[in-house]
């Protein structure tokens, strides 16, 4: 029995984890383009694979709607590693770099907006019961 390199991939995954080039698999996943819907963003992930890049892809925070599974904007995401050669790879395809960080609200923010309007309001009807109470 040859324990070669195998011809044939045994699946499809097998297939697409054969073409990934392992210098680009570390480190943090990093944004680097934005696919206007599913199909777009398998569309991306497909011309970076192509190069040996993995990635992954995500609904955008903005549009985080379950009703529309395959609709709406998909960040995609590559590790730390294989940032420049995605971003060479896209360059030369035409993608449009991201505009902007991903837009998604950090929760210590967002928990301390929801605290100060909650204070807000009750301040005003604090001060409104008390004018009224006069």
């Amino acid at each position: 029995m040859d324990l070669g390199v195998l011809e044939e991939p045994l699946s499809d995954a097998h297939g697409r984890a054969r073409k990934i080039d392992p210098e680009y698999t570390h480190g943090r996943l990093v944004r680097v383009a934005t696919g206007q819907n599913q199909a777009d963003a398998e569309l991306i992930q497909g011309m970076l694979l192509d190069y040996g890049v993995p990635s992954i892809h995500r609904r955008n925070a903005a549009f985080d709607v379950p009703d529309f599974l395959a609709a709406g904007p998909r960040d995609i995401l590559v590790p730390e590693s294989g940032v420049e050669a995605a971003r060479e790879v896209l360059m030369e395809s035409g993608v449009p770099p991201p505009s902007g960080p991903a837009p998604r609200p950090h929760p210590g923010k967002l928990t301390a907006g929801v605290v100060a309007v909650g204070g807000t309001i009750t301040l005003v009807a604090w001060l409104l019961d008390r004018l009224t109470a006069g």
